[in-house]
């Protein structure tokens, strides 16, 4: 069980890391071009996944700070109840991780640090971080292990 928890302080401290080496090397909105398809960018992200809600006056920040609390608790039950299951602990604890990352930037900063912004011509997709990504692979990895659940029942 203890290893599904350090992985999330891993990605805790990757996602940290990297946002205090974007805030330290750039303003905010600086674009550094990497490749055609991919800058190194410092935005600010009041809301939640692609900005949602990121202007809605203030009390947004409570309110995902409240719900990640909570899927923080229950994530952190689920682990422990099924930390055998592999593929289902380790979706838990890359969400989990992402989920706390995240939550330290909103706590402390008031909004959270996105840097990694990929396009194509003037198609953009939202910034986002390491924290970002740890919750869409940790995702990934549950629903993989829910269609092999399913296909077993």
């Amino acid at each position: 069980m203890r290893k599904w928890f350090a992985l999330s302080a891993v990605v805790v401290a990757l996602d940290l890391y990297t946002k205090s080496l974007i805030q330290r090397a750039f303003v905010y909105g600086e674009h550094l071009p990497m490749t055609s398809f991919f800058d190194l960018v410092r935005f600010h992200n009041e809301g939640a996944a692609f900005s949602f809600l990121a202007n809605a006056g203030g009390w947004q920040k409570w309110f995902f700070t409240a719900v990640t609390t909570i899927a923080a608790i229950v994530i952190t039950y689920l682990i422990k109840k099924h930390h055998q299951e592999k593929l289902f602990s380790l979706g838990l604890a890359l969400v989990l991780g992402g989920a706390v990352g995240n939550l330290y930037d909103r706590l402390t900063l008031g909004y959270v640090v996105d840097f990694l912004f990929f396009h194509i011509d003037h198609l953009y997709w939202p910034a986002f971080n390491v924290a970002d990504s740890a919750i869409c692979v940790g995702v990934g990895f549950l629903l993989i292990d829910s269609f092999k659940k399913s296909k077993t029942s």
